[in-house]
């Protein structure tokens, strides 16, 4: 497994990383504990360092799962969970009050078993806390030797400008794919100016990407993939010539679309590590397998200058969810 470094943080991690999410929440049934155990486990036996959770996945079992998988080899890879929700509920609303951030700092600690943490994001940008008091209070929590680095969510320029010039931020997590490509714009280019890594969640486009989601798919009740515009069944009928196009590339590179997705944000900057999240042993070895795959500057001109005619269609979020992104 190749390495990179988010940012000027120093903070090196596997080029590939692994967003734990789905196996506890929002993507239906949980998974059982001893699968999700083996396959943390056979992540680190691919090569992957790099793994995400926060307190909200579950609430809470995300971070003990992982804490319980990852004990055997916790100094040998980079661990990274979030704060910022009220009572660990993505439904309470922001708290990025300082009692709060350390009182989840302190919580995640014991769940992870670890006496420290890597990468501490603010989960989302709390409206009702100045950010400059997030960045101390992490810059304190730093100090004591709680938290090795700073990281952001979703958040906007002026916030990572600001947060950053209190603390230090090690790495941005936004959302950002082939179908997803909002960072390019104004992100991006203020992440490399400031030095902060970019590790973009949903890279596969919460799975629409693989070209196994189509207009007859259905989804779990529990699948929060019911509530947002763009998987609709007419969007996600509207938006099969994106993953024809993957698929035509995949086809002449003998690969898959999800490896030339995977690829295709690597290729972007040396400083963005992908997260792709799976319950699936075959997914893990594929995600982690594009790796290997260069995309060579005729097969990127050819993405691109497609994806100027393909206009993807559908929010990815409902107007409220969306609101609290950006800030």
């Amino acid at each position: 497994m190749k390495k990179r470094i988010l940012g000027n943080s120093g903070l090196e991690v596997s080029a590939i990383g692994l967003g734990c999410m789905g196996m506890s929440f929002a993507y239906g049934q949980a998974m059982g504990k001893k699968e999700a155990i083996a396959l943390l486990q056979k992540a680190f036996e691919l090569g992957v360092t790099f793994f995400d959770t926060a307190e909200v996945y579950g609430p809470y079992t995300n971070e003990e799962l992982l804490g319980e998988a990852l004990a055997p080899f916790r100094k040998e890879v980079v661990i990274a969970t979030k704060f910022g929700f009220k009572d660990a509920f993505t439904s309470g609303g922001m708290d990025s009050r300082p009692a709060n951030i350390r009182a989840v700092a302190e919580a995640s600690l014991k769940r992870l078993r670890t006496d420290v943490i890597d990468l501490f994001y603010q989960h989302r940008v709390d409206p009702n806390v100045p950010i400059e008091d997030v960045a101390g209070t992490v810059s304190d929590l730093i100090k004591e030797g709680k938290i090795k680095h700073f990281g952001l969510s979703e958040a906007g320029v002026q916030t990572i400008r600001t947060a950053h010039a209190v603390q230090p931020v090690a790495a941005l997590q936004s959302e950002y794919s082939l179908w997803w490509r909002e960072p390019e714009k104004e992100i991006l280019p203020h992440l490399e100016e400031l030095g902060i890594g970019f590790v973009p969640f949903s890279p596969l486009g919460r799975g629409f990407l693989t070209g196994k989601i189509d207009a007859a798919t259905s989804f779990d009740a529990n699948d929060f993939r019911n509530n947002l515009p763009r998987f609709s069944e007419e969007n996600r009928n509207a938006n099969q010539n994106l993953v024809k196009l993957l698929e035509k590339i995949a086809k002449q590179r003998n690969t898959t679309a999800a490896q030339i997705s995977l690829a295709w944000l690597l290729a972007q900057k040396p400083w963005i590590v992908p997260i792709p999240g799976t319950t699936k042993l075959h997914r893990l070895e594929e995600n982690t397998g594009s790796i290997t795959i260069d995309l060579s500057q005729d097969d990127l001109q050819e993405i691109n200058t497609a994806l100027t005619i393909i206009e993807v269609q559908g929010a990815r979020y409902p107007e409220q969810l969306q609101k609290a992104t950006n800030r």
